[in-house]
């Protein structure tokens, strides 16, 4: 088992930045693939960004393509995702996954956080 927890949520205005983090415990968490998904009230799951255990392969959804960054410290057992030049409708609960065969399906990935808010005024 793997257990993650978010942090780094919270209320910001349009063009701001932040970074939020995902610390693992449990089994050995540079054995995993780990990414990054959101949740907007009534919408579905999406994918936001994956990065390959070992950090040498990223992948990033169009709508963040060169304003998200995804990066890993295994040492720390920690993955980030650094959010630059937010918007309005990047508002949502951003999850942690770890453990894919494929980056872009939401439940292909075997653990999850619980999710940090992230709220972005306009």
């Amino acid at each position: 088992q793997v257990q993650l927890v978010e942090s780094g949520g919270g209320l910001v205005q349009a063009g701001d930045s932040l970074r939020l983090s995902c610390i693992a415990s449990g089994r050995t968490f540079s054995n995993y693939n780990s990414g990054w998904f959101r949740q907007a009230p009534g919408k579905e799951r999406e994918f936001v960004a994956a990065i390959s255990w070992n950090g040498g392969n990223t992948f990033y959804a169009d709508s963040v393509k060169g304003r998200f960054t995804i990066s890993r410290d295994n040492a720390k057992n920690t993955v980030y995702l650094q959010m630059g030049s937010l918007r309005p409708e990047d508002t949502a609960v951003y999850y942690c996954a770890a453990g894919t065969t494929n980056y872009y399906l939401a439940n292909s990935w075997h653990y999850w956080g619980q999710g940090t808010q992230v709220t972005v005024s306009s």
